[in-house]
């Protein structure tokens, strides 16, 4: 299968509130969200007796009022469970912008589910993201990366499960993850070695703030491109967090207008302020740049509902 181009999506995937399909007042309430993506939940947060109301659930909400400016991502069960094919005919039907697979262990799951969505005839526009969340999905990182990128597979990136991690692994969930960074990073190689996104795991306590601010940091400083949301109140920091601040677009606007500069054609580094700058800082800048007006473009969303808990 021929290779797909090694780009990146330009989509603002900072933050990506996880909101259980179970739960109808929490679906309602992510029009008023000022969140980038929301994860509409059918796997974890819903009991077994409930899948088939979670389904039914969703598929009212999505034949109501569009969720505008916002990426809408269906979680569903393992293919293998007793529910992943039903939760498959509904993304197939809904149409939302991705599903999103959970315990992704090896490639196969990734072109297991491309496969069923080109029997569906599902746009192109449906996409799909993996859950790297055991000990085999980080091992097997870069090699299901690179089969995702192979033509008609639809991988768009990762989302990093921490807690299913940690339970397989027996790491204790400390402050500063010391002990799970090597495999963040791992999980960072993979993606930007073949052009995916990269979304870090929840962080459990929502009350925490100054615990998901120092996390959310750490992500950022890492190169994550969002991270997974478990609550309404968390929004604003992980928007803060992975979005570009007015001294990064100023300085990214500047290496933009010297690149412009007729008299740099033909240059592959230029000297901006002392500073040595080569053209493929020029593509972060045009990047980072895009994501601001992206940003600046989005339609204007209510303050987070702190009281509502969407915990996955």
């Amino acid at each position: 299968m021929s290779q797909s181009p090694l780009t990146r999506s330009m989509t603002l995937r900072r933050s990506v509130l996880s909101v259980p399909a179970i739960n109808v007042r929490a679906l309602e309430k992510t029009h008023l969200l000022d969140c980038d993506a929301v994860i509409f939940d059918l796997e974890d947060s819903v009991a077994p007796e409930k899948k088939a109301e979670a389904r039914e659930n969703l598929a009212a909400f999505f034949r109501g009022k569009p969720l505008i400016g916002k990426e809408r991502i269906i979680r569903i069960n393992g293919l293998s469970s007793n529910w992943g094919r039903a939760d498959m005919e509904l993304v197939a039907a809904l149409e939302p912008d991705a599903v999103l697979l959970p315990k992704v262990d090896e490639p196969q799951h990734v072109m297991s589910v491309s496969d069923l969505l080109a029997d569906a005839d599902a746009p192109d526009s449906l996409r799909i993201w993996a859950m790297i969340e055991t000990p085999r999905g980080i091992l097997n990182a870069a090699a299901i990366a690179e089969a995702g990128r192979t033509a008609g597979s639809r991988l768009d990136g990762f989302v990093v499960g921490l807690n299913d991690l940690r339970k397989e692994t027996g790491v204790l969930p400390q402050p500063g993850r010391t002990y799970l960074v090597p495999w963040l990073m791992q999980v960072i190689l993979a993606v930007r070695a073949y052009g995916l996104d990269a979304i870090d795991s929840v962080f459990n306590d929502f009350k925490d703030v100054d615990g998901f601010d120092a996390e959310c940091a750490q992500a950022r400083a890492m190169g994550f491109d969002g991270k997974m949301l478990i609550h309404p109140a968390q929004i604003d920091v992980a928007n803060r967090h992975f979005g570009p601040d007015a001294a990064a677009i100023a300085e990214a606007q500047a290496v933009i207008a010297a690149f412009a500069d007729p008299a740099t054609d033909g240059l592959n580094i230029i000297n901006i302020d002392g500073r040595m700058i080569e053209r493929l800082h020029l593509v972060q800048a045009e990047s980072l740049v895009h994501k601001a007006r992206l940003i600046a473009a989005r339609p204007i969303a209510a303050s987070p509902i702190v009281g509502s808990q969407t915990a996955i």
